[in-house]
Protein backbone atom coordinates (compact mmCIF):
# COMPACT_ATOMS: atom_id res chain seq x y z
CA UNK A 1 0.00 0.00 0.00
CA UNK A 2 1.38 3.42 -0.89
CA UNK A 3 1.41 6.54 1.23
CA UNK A 4 -1.25 9.17 0.78
CA UNK A 5 0.38 12.52 0.05
CA UNK A 6 -1.67 15.55 0.91
CA UNK A 7 -0.67 18.37 -1.43
CA UNK A 8 -2.39 21.13 0.51
CA UNK A 9 -1.51 20.26 4.08
CA UNK A 10 -2.46 22.74 6.81
CA UNK A 11 1.22 23.67 7.14
CA UNK A 12 1.63 24.42 3.46
CA UNK A 13 -1.58 26.45 3.35
CA UNK A 14 -0.46 28.34 6.47
CA UNK A 15 2.89 29.14 4.85
CA UNK A 16 1.20 30.42 1.71
CA UNK A 17 -1.18 32.57 3.75
CA UNK A 18 1.68 33.97 5.82
CA UNK A 19 3.58 34.89 2.64
CA UNK A 20 0.46 36.57 1.23
CA UNK A 21 -0.11 38.47 4.48
CA UNK A 22 3.55 39.53 4.63
CA UNK A 23 3.39 40.97 1.12
CA UNK A 24 0.09 42.73 1.81
CA UNK A 25 1.39 44.24 5.06
CA UNK A 26 4.49 45.53 3.28
CA UNK A 27 2.42 47.03 0.47
CA UNK A 28 0.03 48.60 2.98
CA UNK A 29 3.01 50.13 4.76
CA UNK A 30 3.99 51.86 1.52
CA UNK A 31 0.57 53.48 1.09
CA UNK A 32 0.30 57.15 1.97
CA UNK A 33 -3.51 57.10 2.31
CA UNK A 34 -6.40 54.69 2.64
CA UNK A 35 -7.68 54.24 -0.88
CA UNK A 36 -9.86 51.49 -2.35
CA UNK A 37 -6.89 49.16 -2.84
CA UNK A 38 -5.77 49.63 0.77
CA UNK A 39 -9.26 48.74 2.02
CA UNK A 40 -9.21 45.63 -0.17
CA UNK A 41 -5.83 44.66 1.27
CA UNK A 42 -7.03 45.10 4.84
CA UNK A 43 -10.05 42.90 4.14
CA UNK A 44 -7.81 40.25 2.57
CA UNK A 45 -5.71 40.22 5.75
CA UNK A 46 -8.86 39.41 7.73
CA UNK A 47 -9.50 36.44 5.44
CA UNK A 48 -5.87 35.26 5.69
CA UNK A 49 -5.76 35.39 9.48
CA UNK A 50 -9.16 33.68 9.80
CA UNK A 51 -7.97 30.84 7.62
CA UNK A 52 -4.69 30.54 9.50
CA UNK A 53 -6.61 30.40 12.78
CA UNK A 54 -8.94 27.66 11.48
CA UNK A 55 -5.97 25.62 10.25
CA UNK A 56 -4.35 25.51 13.67
CA UNK A 57 -6.91 23.02 14.99
CA UNK A 58 -6.43 20.80 11.93
CA UNK A 59 -2.73 20.58 12.71
CA UNK A 60 -3.03 19.91 16.44
CA UNK A 61 -5.83 17.36 16.00
CA UNK A 62 -3.35 14.93 14.43
CA UNK A 63 -0.89 15.44 17.27
CA UNK A 64 -3.54 14.99 19.93
CA UNK A 65 -4.56 11.66 18.37
CA UNK A 66 -1.00 10.52 19.08
CA UNK A 67 -1.09 11.97 22.61
CA UNK A 68 1.36 14.78 21.80
CA UNK A 69 -0.53 17.13 24.10
CA UNK A 70 2.39 19.37 25.02
CA UNK A 71 3.42 19.81 21.39
CA UNK A 72 -0.17 20.63 20.44
CA UNK A 73 -0.52 23.18 23.24
CA UNK A 74 2.77 24.87 22.38
CA UNK A 75 1.68 25.12 18.77
CA UNK A 76 -1.67 26.65 19.77
CA UNK A 77 0.13 29.23 21.91
CA UNK A 78 2.58 30.02 19.11
CA UNK A 79 -0.30 30.77 16.71
CA UNK A 80 -2.93 32.23 19.06
CA UNK A 81 -2.19 35.70 17.70
CA UNK A 82 -3.84 34.89 14.34
CA UNK A 83 -7.38 34.74 15.70
CA UNK A 84 -6.89 37.97 17.66
CA UNK A 85 -5.41 39.68 14.59
CA UNK A 86 -8.38 38.60 12.49
CA UNK A 87 -10.80 39.98 15.08
CA UNK A 88 -8.91 43.26 15.48
CA UNK A 89 -8.67 43.82 11.73
CA UNK A 90 -12.28 42.81 11.24
CA UNK A 91 -13.39 45.47 13.72
CA UNK A 92 -11.26 48.10 11.96
CA UNK A 93 -12.58 47.20 8.51
CA UNK A 94 -16.20 46.86 9.60
CA UNK A 95 -16.16 50.14 11.58
CA UNK A 96 -14.00 52.05 9.10
CA UNK A 97 -11.54 52.90 11.89
CA UNK A 98 -8.66 53.20 9.43
CA UNK A 99 -6.57 55.36 11.77
CA UNK A 100 -6.11 52.26 14.00
CA UNK A 101 -4.80 50.08 11.17
CA UNK A 102 -1.11 51.12 11.35
CA UNK A 103 -0.94 50.29 15.06
CA UNK A 104 -2.36 46.81 14.48
CA UNK A 105 -0.06 46.18 11.51
CA UNK A 106 3.01 47.23 13.50
CA UNK A 107 1.98 44.80 16.24
CA UNK A 108 1.89 42.00 13.68
CA UNK A 109 5.40 42.57 12.32
CA UNK A 110 7.20 40.28 14.81
CA UNK A 111 5.20 37.33 13.46
CA UNK A 112 6.61 37.96 9.98
CA UNK A 113 10.30 38.40 10.84
CA UNK A 114 11.29 35.12 9.20
CA UNK A 115 9.59 35.92 5.89
CA UNK A 116 11.95 37.70 3.52
CA UNK A 117 10.41 39.46 0.54
CA UNK A 118 12.90 40.08 -2.24
CA UNK A 119 10.21 40.21 -4.90
CA UNK A 120 6.44 40.55 -4.81
CA UNK A 121 4.84 37.33 -6.04
CA UNK A 122 1.17 38.03 -5.23
CA UNK A 123 -0.91 39.60 -7.96
CA UNK A 124 -3.10 42.58 -7.00
CA UNK A 125 -6.10 40.70 -8.41
CA UNK A 126 -5.85 38.55 -5.26
CA UNK A 127 -7.23 41.32 -3.05
CA UNK A 128 -9.28 43.22 -5.61
CA UNK A 129 -12.90 43.33 -4.38
CA UNK A 130 -12.13 41.81 -0.97
CA UNK A 131 -13.50 44.85 0.87
CA UNK A 132 -16.88 44.70 -0.89
CA UNK A 133 -17.05 40.93 -0.35
CA UNK A 134 -16.23 41.48 3.33
CA UNK A 135 -18.95 44.09 3.76
CA UNK A 136 -21.52 41.72 2.23
CA UNK A 137 -20.77 39.14 4.93
CA UNK A 138 -23.10 39.06 7.87
CA UNK A 139 -21.49 40.75 10.84
CA UNK A 140 -20.75 38.35 13.70
CA UNK A 141 -22.95 38.79 16.78
CA UNK A 142 -21.53 40.96 19.51
CA UNK A 143 -21.41 39.71 23.10
CA UNK A 144 -24.62 41.64 23.88
CA UNK A 145 -26.50 39.91 21.06
CA UNK A 146 -25.18 36.42 21.79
Amino acid sequence: MSRVVKLNSPGKVRSQLMRTAAEVIRRLGQKSRMDEEARDMAALLVYCFRQIDRGIEDTVRAWEKRDYWIKAERFRRRWDWAGRAAADLEAIVRDGAWDELPTVLIGLLPHFEEIKIAKYTRNPSLWRGAYERFLREEAPPTSKEA
